[in-house]
């Protein structure tokens, strides 16, 4: 049996991917471990998906002044060493990466155990993990075609986004039955990201009543953002996150508002929902989801706002005309020629083990 080691960490982003490969990898006979942080998001996501998980320790890259930059070299080192470790244990045949802070020691052991290893990048433009990861992995896969130019030529691949199996297995009915809904009216999904967004929930919040009277809304707020003034307001459901019954919300949605993380939005063309996209600012993030967000509005995929200029008024008005689009917006999605990454991804896989 071959083996392989994901790692990737430090948001959700960064785990999602390497899990929508797992059945995959299973099917196809791999023994799969997972390297991530001690204590990083990556750690309950991988062990609630009955994954080997393995903690290293690791410092996180900043392009920003923090007198952490000045201790956190020293967790790198020790975290390539335990890393080191760790691939001379367990003898992978392969490494895959997903990128963030916690994957570059990893790659870079690989490199060092002389295991081929892969990288994924999600958005328009390298991470710095993954900037410093590219020059000790075998390929580089991505998910837009304009990151292509950013890539070493002979390591790059457009692959796409994996994508999970079960998102296209959701219940409509489940999902109406989850929230206590009917079909009476269409239904908005509100996602701010993992942690929530004040942006987007404040917006929201101030043209509820408005949005209400033509639409039934289910609100992500982000953990410890709800608002109990809110509970119980007929056609508004709110949670800080939904897990197991997000596939039956997707299949009631109607409509979604999101940030412009590349996973997200590469399971939103997937489900081929029409959204208004609200990417984090430049001033909040390095502007990765301002140009993933940019791509999707020129191809008729979706409608942009930008936070610093959105108000209850705008969003109203722009659920409205997205709505109005909404089977335009469909046909355009339809019509995207997705590529299977997933399968994609498991030839390269096979390809470098040998």
């Amino acid at each position: 049996m071959k083996k392989i080691v994901m790692t990737g960490g430090g948001t959700a982003g960064h785990v999602t991917p390497n899990l929508a490969l797992l059945p995959y990898l299973k099917e196809a006979g791999f023994e799969v471990h997972y390297i991530g942080s001690y204590t990083g998001i990556e750690k309950k996501l991988v062990e609630h998906a009955g994954v080997t998980y393995y903690g290293i320790s690791s410092g996180k890259l900043r392009r920003y002044h923090d007198w952490k930059n000045f201790t956190d070299p020293f967790r790198v080192i020790k975290g390539f060493s335990e890393a080191n470790q760790l691939l001379k244990h367990l003898q992978p045949d392969i490494v895959f990466s997903k990128g963030g802070f916690v994957s570059v020691p990893v790659v870079m052991a690989a490199a060092r155990q002389h295991v081929p290893a892969i990288i994924h990048e999600s958005d328009m433009t390298p991470g710095l993990a993954n900037k410093l990861a590219i020059p000790f992995a075998s390929k580089v896969c991505c998910n837009f075609p304009e990151t292509m130019k950013y890539l070493p030529a002979g390591k790059a691949v457009h692959t796409g986004s994996p994508i999970r199996k079960e998102l296209f297995s959701g219940s409509k009915e489940a999902g109406l039955s989850f929230t206590g809904f009917n079909n009476e009216k269409p239904v908005i999904l509100i996602m701010g990201g993992s942690i929530g967004s004040k942006f987007i929930n404040n917006a929201v919040w101030s043209s509820l009543d408005t949005l209400l009277q033509d639409f039934q809304i289910v609100h992500l707020v982000g953990k410890g953002n709800i608002n109990n003034d809110l509970t119980g307001k007929t056609g508004y459901q709110q949670y800080e996150f939904i897990s197991e019954q997000l596939n039956d919300v997707f299949a009631m949605t109607d409509l979604m508002i999101s940030r412009a993380g590349a996973n997200s939005i590469s399971e939103i063309l997937a489900l081929k929902i029409p959204n208004i996209l609200i990417p984090l600012s430049a001033a909040a993030s390095r502007g990765d989801q301002i140009l993933n967000a940019e791509s999707y509005e020129k191809q008729g995929f979706s409608t942009v706002l930008q936070e610093e200029e959105l108000t209850g008024d705008i969003l109203v008005k722009s659920v409205k005309d997205v709505y109005k689009r909404r089977d335009e917006i469909k046909e355009k999605m339809a019509s995207s020629h997705l590529l299977d990454a997933n399968t994609t991804i498991m030839n390269l896989i096979s390809e470098l083990c040998g």
